[in-house]
């Protein structure tokens, strides 16, 4: 009898997976252009302040720029309300429009390079990135791409 259950079971999980693997994309939901990054920062809490108006005056110039040159058309910086996740307690994300859009393209990237420096130098931007290191731990990043199911 329990023989029996065990194969009545997995020919149940067997026939769920053949219905869910039938889904047609472009029929049953359609991939949406572009790609989410999203980076997982955990910060002292003692020091998310601190670390978010560092981010106000290094990150947000550079995704501004980014725009400005179509490399991401959105970003976000999100804080965990429980500032004590082991797991990270600041994301960051930025929408590439596009996968080709993180392809290097020397021109451009020597131009937002450009400008990048005339709003805060290599020194300066080390200076504060290096004071970041002694309360910030990187997580991890992640690829996310959406998915469309209509209305």
């Amino acid at each position: 009898m329990k023989m029996l259950n065990t194969i009545a079971l997995a020919a149940g999980v067997a026939a769920f997976a053949l219905a869910t693997a039938s889904a047609d994309p472009y029929k049953d939901y359609t991939p949406v252009k572009g790609v989410w990054s999203v980076t997982t920062v955990k910060v002292d809490p003692n020091h998310i302040d601190d670390y978010l108006v560092g981010l106000k005056r290094a990150l947000i110039p550079s995704m501004e720029n980014a725009k400005k040159h179509g490399i991401i058309d959105d970003y976000f910086v999100m804080v965990n309300a429980n500032d004590a996740d082991p797991a990270g307690n600041v994301l960051i994300g930025q929408h590439y429009v596009s996968f080709a859009a993180m392809d290097p393209d020397r021109a451009r990237d020597m131009q937002m390079q450009k400008e990048a420096l005339a709003q805060m130098s290599k020194e300066e931007g080390n200076k504060l990135t290096n004071g970041f290191d002694k309360y910030r731990t990187f997580m991890g990043t992640q690829m996310w791409t959406r998915v469309d199911y209509g209305k």
